[in-house]
């Protein structure tokens, strides 16, 4: 199982690490390309047939400004996309708007404004359903955070 992560500049590297993160804990493959479809469309192309090759199911894609990427990829591929809008013009909503708003039977998952975190999670999700393992991985992982959430709030907080 693997996941390819792809975003348009050098400066989206910390924005994005949270997708990284999330595929660490749960210990799925991932390789992670800064290409833009503005400015290198052709190598573009040419890695999503790579990344197709090489057996990667999930792709997380993040971009910020005209944040065409999601959308270009999902263009040239079958495999699930998760948009990540990164904040830049606007608080990020015309990155998030451009994502979330794709044509019929093109569709782009979209997660928040610069949660590549959440992105890494939904692509486990993904993951889990075809890989028992990781299944066994995200229930314990949902056991645990339930767990530590009483343990750490519901005791009464002071204020």
């Amino acid at each position: 199982m693997k996941v390819g992560i792809i975003f348009g500049s050098k400066s989206d590297i910390n924005k994005m690490k949270g997708a990284a993160d999330a595929l660490k804990e749960f210990d799925v493959q991932y390789k992670a390309y800064i290409l833009s479809a503005h400015r290198v469309p052709e190598k573009l192309s040419e890695t999503i047939v790579e990344m197709e090759k090489e057996g990667v199911e999930v792709i997380i894609a993040g971009a910020g400004l005209a944040a065409h990427l999601p959308g270009v990829i999902a263009s040239q591929t079958i495999l699930p996309v998760i948009g990540v809008p990164i904040k830049a013009a606007l608080d990020g909503m015309d990155s998030l708007l451009s994502i979330v708003q794709m044509p019929k039977s093109i569709p782009v998952a979209t997660v928040a404004i610069d949660n590549s975190y959440n992105a890494g999670m939904l692509a486990v999700e993904i993951l889990s359903i075809k890989y028992s393992d990781l299944k066994e991985k995200l229930k314990t992982y949902r056991k645990n955070m339930k767990k530590k959430f009483i343990e750490e709030n519901c005791e009464g907080i002071e204020l």
